[in-house]
């Protein structure tokens, strides 16, 4: 048989979060009759899990393929896709994991097939590439990259949505008791259509902070994902290295409208808000390649999950993932109330092993106001830092989801428009316009008002706004970027 000729291109340790990393990438067993070829590689990453008691979760990685045939540009690569099982797909699994494939071929989730916790080091993972589908023809030169990004898997389940009247959150939602005004969180126990209303036992909320919180009307269709149906969750907000692998592979113009050094960003080469990125022509760089990127637009997020086979996560399933079955009221995503407040020092500050020589021990580890060095930290350093690995100092979320309170606000899908509740959760496809811009037709347009919701509060705000459940800017001109904006996708589960 013919053998495709290729170069392969090493992805390094680090690029696509916390120390995930893909190697040893190779072409092999091509079959030129039904114009495929299986991509072979190692996949490695610190702090795996797999839980059957508790959250019942695990985390994995979301893996995919990008080519680039005879020295054309970058595009996506289809994963074959039968019945979603890697020996029906013809894929290999590594010993240990499992591979689950999604029905539009845009990539894979591999994870622990048994409980287990502590690294994990998948060798000789095979995935088939049906290049033929890509138009790649079978003697063409193509170098080929395969990335991986650390998510966490959220199950379906009910889960207590807002906050009560008794607590601090500001605009949260809240079902009405019709006891003496006293509200409570509502129940999500299905994806059925949610009816917005202050009536008894509804779903509802105020509008008391600068009018963000929404138009208060509904209903939310059952189309829109409301976090009780299972779903996979970034591990990590975005990174400044997740960014610049994505950017690197833009054609220049497409690079002209995703530049965060440019004047609708943060407006130079220089380090502002802790944003390292730099960019005039060819590749942008970064000297702090695990910190959390700031100064991303809508159209930056929505490129990047297109780009990458992800979408925007809403609001509600912000929550889920923060506070999964339990609520407390005025409730961090580390399921605390209170926080450390002293000024955090970082060694080997801008470095992938970046940690912090003082955190608190016994209490809630997160980047806000009191403790921020002036933009947002590296992505899983608390953590790297904590004293002990409870989830209390580690900053991580009922289901392991790191960074839900402070850092950089989450921009998730708002329920607080008619725009926004028509959003069913389609996934990016692998490809970008021609512009720079995603081309998912139910994500909002680039401009729309009120687009999405920041949650979760960031480096410059209170703790308070770092409440699972504040809704200060619940709804938001989709057009703003700044330095206390971030990025982290999701995709549903199959």
């Amino acid at each position: 048989m013919k053998q495709i000729y290729f170069l392969f291109l090493f992805i390094s340790s680090g690029l696509f979060a916390n120390n995930i990393e893909v190697s040893n990438i190779s072409l092999t067993d091509q079959n030129t009759d039904d114009n495929y070829t299986l991509v072979q590689f190692d996949l490695s990453w610190e702090n795996s899990w797999r839980i059957s008691s508790g959250p019942s979760n695990y985390d994995g990685a979301w893996v995919f393929i990008k080519f680039k045939e005879n020295s054309g540009n970058w595009e996506h690569g289809t994963i074959n896709y039968v019945d979603g099982t890697a020996a029906s797909d013809g894929h290999t699994e590594a010993t240990g994991s499992t591979i689950t494939t999604t029905s539009d071929g845009i990539g894979v989730f591999v994870y622990r097939n048994a409980d287990g916790n502590g690294d994990v080091n998948f060798t000789e993972i095979q995935l088939r590439w049906n290049y033929g589908i890509d138009n790649v023809g079978d003697n063409s030169i193509v170098d080929v990259q395969v990335y991986a990004i650390e998510m966490v898997y959220i199950p379906e389940g009910t889960y207590p949505l807002g906050s009560t009247s008794s607590g601090s959150e500001i605009d949260n939602f809240y079902s009405n008791t019709g006891v003496f005004g006293f509200q409570s969180t509502y129940s999500v126990t299905s994806e059925d259509a949610i009816t917005i209303s202050n009536a008894v036992g509804e779903l509802y909320y105020d509008m008391t902070a600068f009018e963000n919180a929404g138009d208060q009307l509904g209903p939310i269709p059952a189309d829109f994902p409301k976090g009780f149906a299972a779903f996979w969750s970034m591990k990590y907000e975005l990174s400044e290295d997740q960014w610049i692998c994505f950017f690197n592979s833009l054609t220049e113009t497409q690079k002209s409208n995703r530049d965060v050094t440019d004047p609708n960003h943060k407006n130079s080469d220089a380090v502002v808000s802790r944003n390292t990125i730099a960019y005039t022509t060819g590749n942008a760089t970064t000297s702090a390649p695990a910190r959390a990127i700031n100064f991303l637009s809508y159209e930056d997020n929505a490129a990047y999950y297109d780009w990458v086979g992800l979408r925007f996560m809403t609001e509600m399933e912000y929550e889920k993932s923060a506070k999964g079955p339990n609520h407390i009221l005025n409730m961090l995503a580390s399921g605390s109330t209170t926080a450390y407040d002293q000024l955090y020092t970082i060694t080997n500050d801008g470095a992938e092993n970046a940690t912090i020589s003082n955190p608190g021990e016994d209490i809630a580890n997160i980047c806000y106001n009191t403790t921020d060095p002036g933009g947002p930290v590296r992505v899983g350093i608390f953590a790297a830092s904590a004293l002990n690995p409870s989830r209390i100092e580690t900053g991580g979320s009922y289901y392991g989801v790191m960074e839900l309170s402070g850092n950089l606000y989450e921009r998730v899908i708002s329920v607080g428009s008619p725009i926004n509740r028509a959003y069913t959760g389609n996934h990016g496809d692998g490809e970008l316009l021609s512009s720079g811009n995603h081309n998912v037709l139910d994500w909002p347009a680039v401009g729309s008002e009120g687009a999405t919701a920041y949650r979760g509060g960031c480096w410059i705000n209170t703790l308070a706004l770092c409440q699972v459940a504040d809704r200060t800017s619940a709804t938001i001109l989709s057009s703003i970027t700044n330095s206390r904006i971030g990025a982290r996708g999701g995709r549903t589960a199959e």
